[in-house]
């Protein structure tokens, strides 16, 4: 997983782990990932945020681990 960082370039992972645990801390939030996940698709549209989840994953997959 990115490190949570709101000025990380767009696809890094750093930006969607910012905002999780930014919501992680809001009461009333019990799951910060889908919210998170549902405002990137509101702001980017479908597409890109599922252009963007492929290159967070492949950001941090291990070579050695195959994930």
């Amino acid at each position: 997983m990115a490190k949570p960082n709101s000025k990380a370039p767009l696809g890094s992972g750093g930006r969607f782990a910012a905002l999780k645990d930014k919501l992680a801390s809001q009461p009333g939030v019990t799951n910060p990932g889908a919210l998170a996940a549902s405002i990137g698709r509101k702001k980017y549209g479908k597409k890109k945020m599922a252009s963007l989840s492929s290159q967070g994953r492949k950001a941090t997959s291990h070579p050695m681990y195959g994930y």
